[in-house]
């Protein structure tokens, strides 16, 4: 797939810590309940880490307590594509960023959460960075 932000992965390495490089890059997972947005309630825009595209609101962020932040919708649809990832044993749908292909995490359905779309997006924090609404 081609993406908007096309970069080598000789240039990723350079821009991203190796901790982000392994998440946005190569489909990794950060240690549940340590990432720094896992409980944060501050209002604003999570982008991508890798490439600053707005992907989810505060509005639409949920405690789950399941270890990482949650959402229940993108900011908008386009916003982040999904995929369907059969590995580790598991049928799962992977999120990724729509702008550049770097990897955010799982999107779950179906587990009774009181939510409008009953939807889980299941984000690694290193994969975000939140922007704080102004005011």
């Amino acid at each position: 797939m081609t993406y908007e932000v096309e970069k080598t992965d000789e240039q990723w390495r350079a821009e991203l810590s190796p901790a982000e490089y392994q998440v946005l890059r190569r489909a990794g997972t950060e240690p549940a309940f340590r990432g720094e947005y896992t409980d944060t309630k501050t209002a604003g825009v999570y982008s991508c880490r890798a490439c600053g595209s707005e992907l989810f609101r505060s509005t639409e962020k949920f405690e789950s307590h399941c270890g990482w932040p949650s959402f229940y919708d993108p900011k908008d649809s386009t916003a982040v594509e999904l995929i369907e990832d059969r590995s580790h044993g598991m049928v799962r749908t992977e999120v990724r960023c729509a702008r550049c292909g770097s990897h955010l995490g799982h999107v779950f359905e179906g587990e009774g959460y009181a939510t409008p779309t009953d939807q889980r997006y299941c984000i690694n924090s290193i994969a975000l960075r939140l922007e704080p609404a102004e005011g």
